[in-house]
């Protein structure tokens, strides 16, 4: 990943945490500044697309994490071996999300990886 790209996926980890302290959801902070990683660096590295729309709501007593890329595809979990080097993003997001008792999909025919937390 470029070095721009990963200053960018680190400055919304930043947003993340910041919007998370001022809701008052810091006790949240690290799980979801892992998973705002690892959506957006997924849609970096996989999408081919020249620009990626980051949102966050808290809403209804939720936190709903979304990221479009603009390319739709068949975006799921997949097995790895133990010695790959990628490949685990959406499975720990899965873990996480699940950890929080949220659920996670893709819409936009797989072009909008997005996850909902209860708060």
């Amino acid at each position: 990943m470029p070095p721009e790209d990963a200053s960018r996926v680190g400055a919304m980890r930043r947003l993340a945490r910041a919007r998370l302290k001022y809701c008052g959801l810091q006790k949240m902070s690290d799980d979801v500044a892992v998973i705002v990683s690892e959506l957006l660096t997924n849609a970096i590295l996989h999408s081919g697309g020249e620009q990626i729309t980051f949102v966050m709501t808290v809403r209804d007593s939720s936190l709903r994490i979304s990221v479009y890329d603009g390319m739709p595809g068949n975006l799921g979990i997949r097995a790895v071996n133990s010695d790959a080097e990628t490949g685990r993003g959406l499975c720990l997001v899965a873990s996480l999300v699940d950890a929080h008792h949220g659920t996670w999909g893709v819409s936009d025919a797989g072009a909008t990886t997005w996850c909902s937390l209860p708060c």
